[in-house]
């Protein structure tokens, strides 16, 4: 590291700006390299002159290639880098280690509610969810019912009444994929750890149909209505608020206990990523869930659309080839997809990436990786699918953060962890979602809603160990019951968003 940019390995031919840099700052006296334009803060600047197709690199790895001669000094971005052919080394299992082992008395606990089913909840919640778009204003209109007055003020145990709605349901083929997703993201909510019991409603008439969305691991009442069934939407609001009444005192019998954070499932998210998300929180984030790990925890990584071209990293991690196939495959689906769909895999980054610094999806799903931490990949699992193994895992879904948030939510993740570079206004009910601000700056000027900052990395030396430690420490406690920003502000109410796959009827 030099004052005013970072190069993060040796082999690298570009360096990112820590500040901007004018016209003419000096990037490497050895060299004598100076800026041939201005360099803004967290983009990247060429450290020697990259020939027109050459391969510009970044973490020692291939994030594009020069589209022109790029002098040393230039500012690298979208104007001169992009995407090419590039073959990657899978390396099934090459950079598997040993996960480090906690010792009995060094297991650490938390604060959580424990489900009749052995299952482990970081909050307690009942849950009234909505099979059908149709029946989504009475689940509202039930949970409003809840909020808005004193109805809980005797059930100190009960953090609320979650609407959980969405626009699908209907208007779908009744099997495939998008059936499959929605299907499985409902059952997954409706035995989610984190809900003491659920209200199903639905219109009657729908696709999915309520009996189609049956928890297979009951952890607690699940109860079912529909308007068509009930007699229209004044009698099904009516009959929902009494049908929570009667779980209130159910409810309210569980509280916290000390349970193993080997019971904690932490999903890791990043949205909105500058070029620091790859170098400060995104591996601080990776630490911290090797922590987890090490406990016995579960980390759960996805937005499969961000890991195309890293996916090498991940293959190179897992525990056999069955796993690696998973997702060699996925990347190939993937690629078919979105060319069906008229897109391309590197229609990702978004705007606000590429003003962040990003210029390619490659540097980006580099990035994004590191969130992932360094233990072996155990397991490769599908949208929304229930999560099996303890230890780090991938669940298939898209970059999109609501959207996978809300699978990974389904498939078990008690916990959410969010990196973000630009800014993130985000929250996920009935599971507590922890921000993390990669620079200084943005955590300034957006506060409210950053739970951590990691821009210290940089701005103060802090080591990623330290940060990780951090984090780590603020997972156990947001678990174990103290609120984290987005909760404080009440977001979390309008962030399922199931995978929609397949023409809308």
């Amino acid at each position: 590291m030099q004052k005013n940019i970072l190069r993060l390995h040796s082999e690298d031919n570009v360096a990112v700006a820590l500040s901007t840099l004018e016209l003419g700052s000096c990037v490497d006296q050895e060299t004598a390299v100076y800026t041939q334009r201005t360099v803004p803060k967290g983009h990247k600047v060429a450290l020697k002159d990259i020939l027109q197709g050459q391969p510009i690199r970044k973490y020692n790895q291939i994030i594009g290639f020069a589209n022109c001669l790029i002098t040393a000094g230039s500012h690298v971005h979208v104007h001169n880098c992009e995407m090419g052919e590039l073959t990657l080394d899978y390396a099934v299992g090459r950079a598997v280690q040993p996960v480090a082992s906690i010792a009995p008395q060094h297991r650490r606990t938390f604060m959580g509610y424990l489900r009749k089913n052995g299952r482990v909840g970081t909050r307690n919640y009942i849950g009234l969810i909505a099979s059908v778009n149709c029946s989504a204003t009475v689940v509202r209109f039930i949970a409003n019912h809840f909020s808005q007055s004193t109805a809980l003020a005797d059930y100190p145990n009960i953090d609320g009444v979650v609407a959980i709605h969405h626009g699908g349901g209907c208007g779908m083929a009744n099997s495939g994929e998008g059936f499959d997703n929605l299907q499985r993201a409902l059952v997954g909510y409706s035995q989610h750890p984190n809900f003491a019991a659920v209200l199903q409603v639905g219109l009657g008439c729908e696709v999915m149909q309520l009996g189609e969305i049956n928890p297979s691991d009951k952890q607690a009442v699940v109860k079912k209505l529909t308007i068509q069934a009930t007699g229209g939407t004044s009698k099904t609001i009516a009959a929902g608020i009494q049908a929570v009444t009667d779980m209130l005192d159910e409810a309210n019998s569980f509280k916290r206990q000390p349970l193993p954070i080997s019971e904690l499932t932490l999903a890791l998210q990043c949205g909105g990523s500058d070029s620091y998300s790859g170098i400060t929180a995104n591996p601080a984030l990776g630490r911290a869930a090797d922590l987890l790990i090490e406990q016995g925890g579960t980390a759960v990584l996805s937005e499969t659309s961000e890991i195309f071209g890293a996916e090498h990293l991940l293959t190179a991690r897992a525990v056999n080839e069955q796993t690696a196939n998973k997702v060699i495959e996925r990347i190939a689906w993937w690629r078919d997809y979105t060319t069906k769909n008229g897109g391309n895999m590197n229609n990702n980054p978004s705007p606000g990436n590429i003003a962040g610094g990003l210029t390619t999806i490659l540097e980006k799903s580099l990035g994004a990786v590191a969130k992932g931490g360094n233990t072996p990949l155990q397991d490769f699992y599908l949208y929304a699918e229930p999560i099996t193994k303890k230890g780090f895992v991938f669940m298939d879904s898209p970059g999109f953060d609501p959207c996978s948030v809300t699978g990974q939510v389904a498939s078990g993740a008690n916990i959410v962890c969010f990196t973000t570079g630009r800014g993130s206004a985000f929250g996920f009910k009935p599971v507590p979602s922890i921000k993390l601000a990669t620079n200084s700056e943005m955590f300034n000027f957006q506060e409210e809603d950053m739970d951590i900052n990691c821009g210290d990395i940089i701005d103060a030396n802090v080591s990623i160990e330290q940060k990780a430690a951090q984090i780590f420490e603020y997972i156990i406690a947001i678990a174990s019951g103290d609120q984290s920003k987005s909760e404080a502000l009440g977001y979390g109410d309008s962030e399922f968003v199931p995978w929609q796959i397949g023409a809308v009827m």
